[in-house]
């Protein structure tokens, strides 16, 4: 399932190695049955949690923010309502109180500090985060927390050398957060398999220890997981059962809809379960993946609709950095010039493999075929399994008529087909 990545999960890193595509497309995977109870807008158990931690944060606040043991729980709140509702406001409230809490502690600045580089991260703030904990992990700080969230900030800024070592540092193969790290650590090298295997060992800790959100959260990620691998039914087994935890979960939700959608080809089904999230939850890409089932469809009003909307939502919000990789796509075709400036900015601020092959499609689009060919060459080729970055490397060796090295990609592109969608498997094919 494409997705945008907004905090630390394993959702959002995708490998494309050793996927296989089941054959038979035509069979029917989900069923309303399983969750029509979830999708009542009455379930809001996420949602009511976090506004419930907010609100009696806020209440024990004292009036002049003094109350530095009430600030991070606060933020807490904020940053959980976040997450259910993806109204950015919450985040930036969360932010300010991190803030006040690092200024005013005197015994807990690197708790909050990791407190509000995970904010950071989500905002797409990486280098930000990073100097904070590098500097918190000079000081007085809990070592072992502080490396966990320097390996997520390395990674997410491409400095996988660094990251390797952090991972190398804190291994314990009975840990859940190194286990969901070496997850991680696996599929960026392209091994789905080992992935798999130690998120599948994860998941036996959190249900071992009957801890409820890890269950969640394993159970949300390893859906991904099995769906990359070709596993659908698996993945919409996993789904269900994070909704059966938390029945407002809007992920799981979105994982339904894209089994419909890119698997079933159903795309009523999946609209009718997306527009059932998007009653509480307002993140901006609903509508990407909504405009782009109207692409599907040859509605080229729903289309239009839906792009603007996206837009419309984040020119109301600040939200930073987040979704500048959905712009640079956007803009390519119609505005490459304006894409090539944001795909700079972009790896400016994390010079990843990814971002990197995000630039080489603004320079093919902008004109510029041989910069793209150098930016792939050196920058993206045999240092990512990511398949959107396998797929603007077809395009850039297509364009530079080098026909040898398209070829496999779109053999291995074609095995992702569900993964990436069936309007971008239908690009692929034209390769």
């Amino acid at each position: 399932m494409k997705k945008i990545l907004i905090v630390f999960t394993l959702c959002a890193f995708i490998s494309c190695n050793e996927k296989k595509e089941s054959k038979n497309v035509s069979a029917k995977i989900t069923h309303k049955e399983d969750y029509n109870k979830y999708l009542s807008t009455s379930h809001n158990s996420a949602y009511e949690a976090a506004l419930s931690q907010k609100d009696f944060w806020n209440k024990r606040l004292a009036a002049d923010s003094s109350g530095v043991g009430d600030l991070g729980p606060l933020a807490g709140g904020y940053s959980a309502l976040f997450a259910t509702t993806g109204n950015v406001e919450n985040l930036q409230k969360a932010e300010r109180l991190q803030k006040k809490a690092i200024e005013i502690s005197a015994t807990n600045k690197d708790e909050y500090t990791r407190a509000l580089a995970k904010t950071y991260i989500s905002q797409h703030r990486f280098k930000e985060a990073k100097q904070i904990l590098e500097e918190s992990y000079k000081g007085v700080s809990n070592k072992h927390e502080t490396e966990l969230m320097l390996f997520d900030v390395y990674m997410e800024l491409g400095e996988y050398e660094k990251a390797y070592k952090i991972l190398d540092k804190v291994k314990n193969n009975s840990d859940y957060n190194y286990l969901i790290r070496v997850s991680k650590w696996n599929d960026h090298k392209g091994d789905l398999d080992a992935a798999i295997k130690y998120m599948e060992k994860a998941k036996a800790i959190a249900e071992s220890g009957g801890n409820k959100s890890l269950k969640v959260w394993s159970y949300s990620n390893i859906a991904d997981f099995y769906g990359h691998a070709g596993r659908i039914e698996d993945s919409y087994k996993y789904y269900l059962k994070t909704l059966a935890l938390e029945p407002d979960n809007a992920y799981a939700k979105k994982g339904l809809a894209w089994i419909a959608y890119s698997y079933e080809k159903d795309t009523e089904e999946a609209n009718r379960i997306l527009d059932s999230v998007m009653v509480n939850h307002k993140s901006p890409d609903y509508h990407l993946l909504k405009a782009e089932m109207a692409e599907f469809n040859n509605d080229e009003t729903k289309l239009e609709k839906h792009n603007e909307k996206f837009l419309t939502a984040l020119s109301e919000n600040d939200y930073k950095g987040m979704y500048n990789a959905y712009l640079i796509e956007y803009y390519a075709e119609d505005n490459p010039e304006k894409a090539l400036e944001l795909a700079k900015e972009e790896v400016n601020n994390r010079a990843t493999p990814e971002t990197y092959s995000l630039l080489a499609l603004a320079q093919l689009k902008a004109g510029n075929k041989e910069e793209a060919l150098q930016s792939i060459e050196q920058h993206v080729e045999g240092k990512t399994f990511e398949p959107m970055a396998q797929y603007y490397s077809a395009l850039v060796y297509k364009a530079n008529g080098k026909k040898v090295k398209v070829t496999p990609l779109k053999d291995e592109l074609l095995g992702a087909s569900y993964e990436l969608g069936p309007v971008l498997a239908k690009k692929i094919a034209q390769l």
